[in-house]
């Protein structure tokens, strides 16, 4: 009782006056799990960035086409950090639709994203929703929840996907540094990253609000994410054209017909990587 009491606690603290990252992602993406503060700053964004639903998007089927290519490479386990908002596709969903035992943990710092997972995705077979601050791995990796599902001396997918530009550098490498380290040869690393040599334009930093954190990392900053790693084909590109994330693709039937999106235009650019650990 003491630990659902104090979660109702945080829910209630909770503040839906203020935009919040998971819930501007899930607005661009078409979902239900938002406030007016949420939906302004949406609009907001998308004024500073036109293409930013389309990359949003884009960058869900990039997930989806992701965690199918490394399903099918025989990995049963998968880490998602900074999970947010369920949002289907899941990576249980798509996992499990080649490994019909695929054990998920999905790992967030919003309290009520990871307890509407906990409700909705936690089914009690291997999928496991569970708090946890990326910049904190091991605290991750020790949660009995996620250790319950995730062996780290078995190969294993671990998923930083959209959410390191929401750190400063150095905390992103710091970040997967971590998880890289921790991770035997023969693992995956699937990861969408902000493409920016410069401040973000005008008007996006504002549409998050006071006190988030926007980090565009260099082409070959990014790239150094996966050292010690061989990147699938076609390597670190454009995340639109990730094989199965092209518009019109389908990487699975369980994608919605909403997804994929159109071309995203070059407002903005994110790029996607999918890595396997050397042995």
């Amino acid at each position: 009782m003491t630990d659902q009491a104090d979660g109702m606690a945080r829910v209630r603290k909770f503040d839906t006056s203020r935009p919040n990252v998971a819930r501007i992602y899930d607005y661009l993406l078409g979902g239900k799990d938002h406030f007016a503060a949420d939906r302004q700053a949406a609009q907001q964004l998308m004024t500073a960035l036109p293409n930013a639903a389309a990359m949003a998007r884009a960058n869900r089927t990039f997930l989806a086409a992701a965690v199918l290519h490394v399903a099918r490479e025989g990995i049963a386990q998968y880490l998602d950090i900074g999970a947010g908002l369920p949002t289907s596709p899941s990576v249980h969903e798509c996992a499990r639709a080649v490994i019909p035992g695929a054990r998920v943990a999905y790992v967030d710092s919003d309290v009520v994203a990871v307890m509407h997972a906990q409700a909705l995705l936690a089914t009690g077979d291997g999928v496991v929703a569970a708090e946890g601050d990326a910049r904190e791995p091991e605290a991750i990796l020790a949660d009995p929840a996620v250790a319950a599902v995730i062996d780290l001396a078995e190969p294993v997918c671990v998923l930083l996907v959209s959410m390191l530009h929401f750190f400063t550098a150095a905390e992103a490498d710091v970040i997967v540094g971590a998880f890289r380290q921790r991770m035997v040869p023969g693992s995956y690393l699937i990861i969408s990253q902000g493409n920016a040599s410069r401040a973000p334009r005008e008007g996006v930093r504002e549409a998050y609000g006071s006190g988030i954190t926007l980090t565009g990392r260099p082409t070959a900053e990014i790239a150094a994410y996966f050292d010690g790693f061989d990147l699938v084909p076609p390597g670190l590109v454009p995340v639109a054209d990730w094989p199965g994330a092209q518009p019109g693709a389908q990487p699975g039937p369980w994608l919605p017909p909403q997804l994929p999106a159109e071309p995203a235009p070059p407002q903005a650019g994110m790029l996607a990587g999918v890595g396997r650990k050397r042995t």
